[in-house]
């Protein structure tokens, strides 16, 4: 577009505003695109510079788009242009199209403000999205983003902020520069979101206003790289290739932790489609643990993390420089209490400014004076026009094309009004009963075209002395606000309504013809008031018109601010008697002509169209709201064509008629004496009538007949201004200081004219009335001269009450005004106004805002309107849909926060919503010096609407905090505004050493933190040692002594025992194994093996096999046969580590190791010997291994922990022999009894319990492989039922999905015969914080198949012990404790009472297991702890893993986990550290032995936890948060990054939601965790990786995340 090439801000001012001329009528619809680009082309013609021409791109093949930015494709044919052009005219601008708010002074102001931020803006990040349908703005396929709405300087700072060098240029003749970086940061292959718009974080196309250079062969960047990448790219030929190789070496380097370790295999490349097979992804290849001293954050950017320069990283990286900008707000001390944290209490500023004059004294309007002829009641005026002046007009309805329909006469008003009356008493029951009486509310139900029948319904029901409360047309079920409008029906007693017939036919009705019941509305009669309908009363029936009395006459519905609607009575004497004031006030004059274009129901529209004009014989003619919207000149010509003398309108129609006054030459204005500008009281309206004025001068219209005037519901109208005198010079204008009305003080603007506030007056106090100003909050105290507060009236001219709500009736109509001491100033009560004003000078009266638009952050005022019309002053013809912007404030974190909703034209493009975005949080930063929380553009037309086309401002705030608000674009900067959290914790430095706090525990009188499980116990029969000491030997004396007792039964998906093995079988099948392991594999003793087997018999038979054979198994879970090229790697890797000699597996497993998948994700050809064990020969080995000691290596157990660390740990035949004899002790096995287990038998104690503890005992186990319950989820449970299992095992995956797709069939599985009552005990095996909310779930679920509220339980193991907790048979029932959870994030337990606010529910990890010893230690000092004080669990007992296999040999590392000792104490014992935070607590409860029971509670993974403002956070306390936030969020997992919180939420609802959830996401971590969140990444189900024991696996997401493998829905960077 031509202007990209001229700088805007450099143009003549008149240029300037003829662009805005012209930028506006595109938006309007009063131009077609194409005159636009003309007549804006000529406009700009003299000012472009004129540039080389650029060559065509080779690999662009588009068709040329139009030269317009916004629209992309080929231009309109003209009739469609017509066509458009004459839709967008009919469909002008919602009702409210906000340029009321449009002032050149303030859009001047915000353009300067906005010019001060270039100099030391940041570039904010863009948020990523990935292309979808539902978003709106067009894809555009590879061709440069339009950067004409960027400003000039910005590419200057996006050139510091990108990250990644680009490589050598290509071939100089075929691309310029620019269109290079577009292709570089479009063909980007690792993922879609890739190919979103250009963020602000890339690199950019030179600036386009100035001429380019010419392309050099080599492309040298201006700028030092942050980061070096660790490779020199290679040239390629073509740079499209190139740059997807670059992006996938980026996507797939790492750095290698040491010199002498290859890389890992990239097994995040694939992320599985679905959460099928659980995955265990590793994402180190060092095999060991880590010390716990360092963090997992400190590594991850050392060591194994990606490239710091990926593309995500460059966002995060511009974030983190926003973030560096000094905060608006002076942050005064923070001061924290270390037991309860306190919110940071803002400390008076001392230069805040404060009122400094006197006391108010209240203001009186002039008496009302009495006049002979005044009618004694308003129907007496109308009875009186209708004898005398039967023929005068009174009302004129205009048709949809804006001509003259029909005229009321007053006679024909009186004689229908009169008729109507007689119906409404008298015929619409049967002979005998009377259905309406006087005093009865009656709803009157017309719409805004049809104001005759209005009138008649209106006057009628005066007549009748029933009070009619006129409400909108309710258009279908789903209206906003409808039950609210149904409250008011129902709180008013209405039964019946008036309507007109064809108002009735176009209501919703049901499939029978009946009309809907709206929702919360009571059941309603429905009368027809159309003259054909009524009945002609008698001779002798009259209407009876008493005098004006203090009964209601009729009640005005009234929308508040929280969407509530409640209904303002009106007495007779307060309608009459409002109708002389205004007769005085305005000087009407009977017979006058007076223009309507206000909602004839309510407010202005009613009060002066329709009383006061029938009380003073005028003509009022009503133009329509659809009329305006067709024709927005209408009431102009209306007003020329009748030479009315009065027109009442709001600054929108000013504006439209402005915008539209080209068409008319010749009208003319000359006979108005008042033009009433009902919104005048709005401090924006004073632009709309300058403006008008400006225009409509030269049609007649003179200066001094502008009346601005003020109302509310409440008080009626306020103060209006006189109409003025030819020649008297206007009221002054009041220009203040934002800052000053921020405070409620009214300051002249003198220094920063950016940050003023231009008011005009509204007249004076109404005659009779007297005014007041008093404190918006607490007490009614007068306020000072120079104070702003709110408006409070006291006239009989008034509202009276809120019908049927007396309460809230007396805070507002029965105001008494009290002065600085408290004192009331008087016995009269003051009707409060709602409006926020001053008196000026001459006791003229200033309104600068409204209570329902007042936002109070941080103690200070804002008005909504105000902040509405800066957003409108950022050039939003781009991007805001007809100027519709909603403005309002939600509680978050102790304080409210501004939020600001506007509707997307469907043309704008993300590029220019994004600018448009962070333009106006700098704008309104710079003038209202207020952070914005959030900023949300929705689609055109989504917003809820008022009746008469306005945003409905309570809906859409609920809306927003519902997560139904659907937004295209969102932006939170909760970094900027929230400036109360409390201060970070600073680390003590530990001063104390261990010993005294041991002294201080005993001193207090608190235990050392330890407990124990019961003694082992030697056996007497040394027999029984001596067989048991090996499993292969108890192995042999069972299949001697009892060789057909069946040991494990291997069930199918149908519940179908599939394989059975007796004692004796499983020991002829591991002889096979192990004859095979030295003949074919010619393995020697002490050599690992690799066991390759689906879960089942085989596995344990080929356990026994490498044990028989004298060869260390290494239990490994195959891979996926669906998804090997994410977890192949894993396999390969194991198997590399371990060193294996040889591999024993299936024929169907071999054949997937040997395949061309394979061979795609890992060198086949190097696999080590594979032995396939289906059909091996009938051998026996020479001799059965027996090891020469008991400490000799059994097995190793490799496990991938959630921080993704694999680490394989050493489990000699001695700990294993003290494990099995420690579980048969806890459940009381023995040879009897049968357990059924549904785990994954591949690491930790599932494999113990799968493979192990029923050759030990004898007991039998029923084993159900977890992947069958995919085709048939009953399967654990049936068996449970049908086998009488007392004990079984599972994990929490499979209890999930029980829970999840059984939780409905309780029923169905009631009606099988599923009876869960023999259940005694269902262990979750875990290595984590048991998960209280699912055991609950599922044990309330199936309690009623029987399933005892006991019976759950959980069991706790870790690398260095795998068994340290299992909830056995006897003792006591697992207690919970509910403990403090910001005490928690101290490193302190502090247990409060369950329902306590921020509390955490915490389970017992089951019991200690006999022959275990825990003790809680401080991780740093390696001192002991005292009860209930959180510290690491270490451990001491026989079955303790002898350490790490490792390939290097790390003693250090070794020592430091598996052999330490403790500071102080006791320093002779050697413990392994868990690396689980947790604590030990005495109960109520007593063990067997009659001791009081000590319970373990883990908190933690220590290297899971997160590091954040000095606190220590636990991510599945944010992630429980983050789930209940949005109904959509399916899953969620959090880690960090450079300090920034990540939440990764999986969205199982629809895309539209996606954007829903990131508002919702950072309230929720705010408000219950007091952290902010940095990045809210959207994803599909499925996408965060899960291991085979359910835990998540956050390194593993967040190295994703970092390579940007995510394909995310929607990346957003909090500000």
């Amino acid at each position: 577009m031509a202007d990209r090439r001229v700088d805007l801000s450099a143009l003549p001012k008149e240029v300037r505003d003829q662009l805005a001329e012209l930028d506006l009528e595109l938006s309007e619809g009063d131009i077609t695109q194409k005159g636009y680009e003309k007549k804006r082309t000529k406009l700009l013609a003299p000012y472009i510079i004129q540039t080389p021409v650029e060559p065509p791109r080779q690999n662009d093949v588009q068709p040329p788009a139009p030269s317009s930015s916004s629209s992309h494709g080929p231009p309109p044919s003209s009739s469609s242009r017509y066509r458009e052009r004459r839709s967008r005219r009919t469909h002008r601008s919602g009702g409210t199209r906000d340029d009321r708010y449009r002032s050149d002074i303030h859009s001047e102001a915000v353009q300067a403000a906005l010019a001060k931020h270039k100099e030391e803006k940041m570039a904010l990040p863009m948020p990523t999205k990935r292309r979808s349908t539902y978003v709106q703005s067009p894809v555009v396929t590879r061709t440069p983003p339009d950067s004409s709405s960027g400003s000039e300087d910005e590419t200057s700072v996006r050139r510091q902020s990108s990250v990644v060098p680009p490589p050598p240029m290509v071939n100089p003749n075929l691309q310029s520069p620019d269109s290079w970086i577009n292709s570089t940061v479009q063909g980007s292959s690792t993922s879609s979101s890739a190919s979103s718009t250009l963020s602000h974080g890339e690199a950019r196309p030179q600036p386009q206003n100035q001429p380019k250079p010419q392309p050099q062969p080599q492309y040298k960047p201006q700028y030092q790289p942050l980061y070096q990448p660790p490779y020199q790219p290679q040239h390629q030929p073509q740079s499209s290739a190139h740059t997807a190789a670059v992006t996938d070496m980026l996507a797939h380097s790492r750095i290698a932790p040491s010199e002498n370790s290859t890389p890992p295999p990239d097994v995040t490349a694939v992320a599985p489609p679905s959460r099928g097979p659980r995955v265990d992804l590793t994402s180190n290849p060092v095999v060991r643990g880590m010390s716990r001293g360092q963090s997992r954050s400190s590594m991850m950017e050392t060591a194994d993390g990606v490239p710091v320069n990926s593309r995500v990283s460059t966002k995060i990286q511009q974030l983190l420089n926003t973030l560096k900008r000094p905060k608006r707000p002076p942050l005064s001390e923070f001061f924290t209490d270390d037991a309860e944290e306190i919110v940071e209490v803002p400390q008076p500023d001392p230069n805040v400014p404060k009122p400094e004059g006197r006391q108010i004294i209240p203001v009186k309007g002039e008496p009302l004076g009495v006049v002979s002829n005044w009618p004694p009641a308003l129907q007496a005026a109308l009875a009186r026009w209708g004898a005398t002046q039967g023929k005068s007009p009174a009302l004129t309805a205009l048709d949809i094309t804006g001509k003259p329909l029909c005229t009321l006469t007053y006679g024909k008003l009186w004689s229908r009004s009169v008729k109507l009356a007689y119906t409404l008493l008298n015929k619409l029951g049967t002979k005998n009963e009377q259905i309406l009486k006087p005093g009865d509310k009656v709803a009157l139900v017309y719409p805004n075209s049809d104001p005759g029948m209005f009138w008649v319904a209106f006057y009628g029901c005066l007549l009748a002395e029933v009070i009619p409360v006129p409400i909108e047309v309710p258009l279908s079920r789903k209206d906003v606000g409808i039950s609210q409008v149904g409250f008011l029906l129902g709180s008013c007693g209405v039964g019946l309504a008036l309507t007109s017939e064809i108002c009735l036919k176009g209501l919703p009705k049901t499939p029978t013809g009946e009309i809907l019941q709206f929702k919360g509305w009571p059941r309603l009669k429905w009368v027809v008031t159309d003259s054909k309908y009524l009945t002609k009363p008698s001779k002798d029936w009259q209407p009876h018109i008493p005098t004006a009395n203090t009964d209601p006459a009729y009640i005005e519905y009234k929308a508040s601010k929280d969407g509530t609607v409640v209904g303002v009575a009106v007495s007779k004497v307060a309608m009459l008697t409002h109708c002389q004031a205004l007769t005085q006030a305005c000087n009407y004059c009977e017979g006058e002509t007076l223009v309507n274009v206000l909602d004839f129901k309510k407010d202005i529209g009613l009060w002066h169209g329709v009383l006061t004009a029938v009380m003073n014989r005028i003509h009022t003619i009503s133009v329509p709201y659809a009329v305006m919207k067709a024709c927005p000149l209408s009431w102009v010509q209306r007003v020329h064509n009748h030479k009315a003398r009065i027109a009442l309108v709001k600054c929108r129609d000013l504006h439209w008629a402005m915008m539209a006054h080209r068409d008319q030459r010749d009208t003319s204005l000359a006979s108005l004496r008042m033009l009433i500008v009902a919104d005048g009281a709005n401090p924006w309206s004073v632009s709309s009538c300058d403006a008008f004025l400006n225009v409509f001068q030269s049609h007649g219209l003179k200066p001094e007949v502008i009346c601005p005037c003020a109302t509310s519901p409440e008080a009626m109208t306020v103060a209006i201004r006189r109409p003025g005198v030819p020649g008297t010079p206007l009221p002054a204008r009041a220009i203040l200081s934002m800052g000053g009305l921020s405070h409620g003080v009214i300051r002249v603007n003198t220094e920063d004219k950016n940050s003023a506030l231009t008011v005009q007056d509204v007249g004076h106090v109404m005659p009779g009335a007297l005014m007041c100003i008093v404190k918006p909050d607490g007490p009614p105290q007068l306020c000072k001269t120079d104070e702003i507060g709110e408006i409070i009236i006291n006239s009989r001219a008034g509202g009276n009450m809120y019908y049927g709500l007396p309460g809230v009736t007396k805070n507002t109509f029965e105001v008494i005004p009290v002065n600085a001491n408290g004192v009331p100033i008087g016995e009269i009560p003051f009707v409060r106004s709602g409006l926020l004003g001053f008196v000026g000078p001459g006791s003229l009266i200033f309104v600068v805002g409204k209570i329902e638009g007042l936002l109070m952050v941080s103690g200070r005022r804002h008005n909504a309107d105000d902040l509405v019309a800066t957003a409108l002053a950022v050039e939003p013809v781009k991007t805001v849909y007809r100027g519709r912007i909603a403005v309002f404030s939600i509680t978050v974190f102790y304080d409210e926060r501004v939020a600001i909703v506007a509707e997307q034209r469907p043309d704008a493009s993300e590029e220019d919503s994004f600018q448009w975005m962070s333009r106006v949080l700098q704008a309104i930063d710079s003038i209202h010096q207020v952070g914005l929380y959030c900023l949300a553009l929705v689609p055109a037309n989504t917003l809820p609407k008022t009746p008469l086309g306005g945003i409905h401002i309570s809906d859409t705030k609920q809306f927003f905090l519902d997560g139904n608000l659907h937004p295209c674009n969102i932006l939170m900067c909760p970094h900027t505004c929230v400036t109360n959290l409390p201060k970070p914790r600073q680390k003590q430095p530990v001063g104390v050493g261990p010993a005294s706090v041991m002294v201080g525990n005993l001193v207090a009188g608190k235990r050392i933190a330890q407990a124990a499980g019961r003694d082992l116990g030697m056996i007497e029969d040394q027999d029984l040692v001596r067989k048991h000491q090996y499993l292969t030997e108890a192995l042999q004396w069972r299949a001697q002594t009892d060789a057909d007792h069946v040991l494990f039964v291997l069930l199918n998906a149908k519940g179908v025992p599939v394989s059975t093995a007796t004692c004796v079988q499983l020991h002829k099948r591991a002889e096979k194994i192990a004859a095979a392991l030295t003949e074919k594999g010619s393995i020697n003793t002490g050599e690992n093996v690799v066991l390759l087997y689906p879960p089942g018999i085989d596995l344990i038979a080929a356990f026994y096999g490498c044990l028989y054979a004298g060869c260390v198994p290494v239990n490994v879970r195959p891979p996926h046969p669906q998804n090997l090229a994410a977890t192949l790697p894993t396999v390969r890797m194991i198997i590399d580590v371990s060193k294996a000699a040889c591999i024993l597996t299936t024929q169907s497993l071999l054949r997937t190791l040997r395949s061309k998948e394979a061979a795609a994700s890992v060198n086949i050809k190097t696999w080590p010997t594979i032995i396939d064990t289906d059909d091996l020969p009938r051998r026996r080995p020479p001799q059965i291994y027996k090891p020469p000691t008991a400490e000799m290596i059994a097995y190793l157990d490799f496990s991938v922990s959630t921080t993704g660390m694999l680490t394989g740990v050493k489990v000699s035949h001695a700990a294993v022999s003290a494990l099995c004899r420690s579980i048969k002790l806890q459940c009381e096995l023995y040879s009897s009894r049968q357990i059924a287990i549904c785990l994954d038998p591949y690491c930790g104690l599932g494999f113990v319990l799968w493979c192990l503890a029923s050759v030990y005992s004898g007991h039998q186990s029923v084993l159900i492989p977890p992947f069958e319950l995919e085709s048939c989820l009953s399967l654990w449970l049936s068996t449970l039922s049908q086998y009488r299992i007392r004990d079984t095992f599972c994990s929490y995956s499979v209890m999930e999905l029980c829970t999840k797709g059984l939780g409905t069939q309780t029923e169905l599985l009631k009606a099988r015969g599923v009876s869960l009552s023999c259940v005694r005990s269902c262990v979750v095996i875990a290595e984590e914080r048991p998960r209280l909310s699912l055991s609950h779930s599922f044990s309330k679920l199936f309690k009623d198949i029987g399933l005892s509220s006991r019976a759950v339980s959980t069991a706790f193991g870790s690398r260095v012990n795998l068994a340290i907790c299992l909830q056995g048979t006897t003792g006591p029932d697992p207690c919970t404790v509910y403990v403090d959870m910001k005490s928690l994030r101290h490193d302190r337990v502090r247990v409060v009472e369950r329902g306590a606010p921020q509390s955490l529910p915490l389970m017992e990890s089951g019991k200690i297991l006999p022959g275990v010893r825990v003790i809680i230690v401080n991780p740093e000092t390696r001192g002991p702890l005292g009860d209930s004080h959180l510290g690491e669990i270490w451990v001491n007992s026989p079955h303790n893993a002898s350490g790490y296999y490792t390939i290097y040999g790390e003693e250090s590392l070794q020592a430091n986990h598996f052999n330490t000792k403790l500071s102080f104490g006791d320093p002779q014992t050697l413990w392994a550290r868990t690396g689980y935070l947790g604590f030990v607590k005495r109960t109520e409860l007593l063990e067997a032995n009659g001791d009081r029971h000590d319970a373990l509670f883990v908190v933690g993974s220590l290297d899971e936890t997160l590091e954040l403002r000095g606190l220590r956070y636990h991510p599945i306390d944010i992630e429980t948060s983050v789930s209940r936030a949005h109904r959509s969020i399916a899953e969620s997992a959090v880690f960090t990054w450079t300090n920034l919180l990540v939440v990764v939420s999986e969205l199982c609802g629809s895309e539209q939601d996606a954007l829903d959830l990131v508002p919702l996401i950072t309230n929720v971590v705010l408000e219950e965790h007091h952290l902010i969140v940095g990045v809210v990444v959207i994803v599909d189900p499925g996408v965060i990786p899960i291991n085979s024991r359910g835990e998540k696996q956050r390194m593993h997401l967040r190295d994703s995340f970092l390579a940007d493998q995510l394909d995310p829905i929607y990346v957003a960077y909090n500000m």
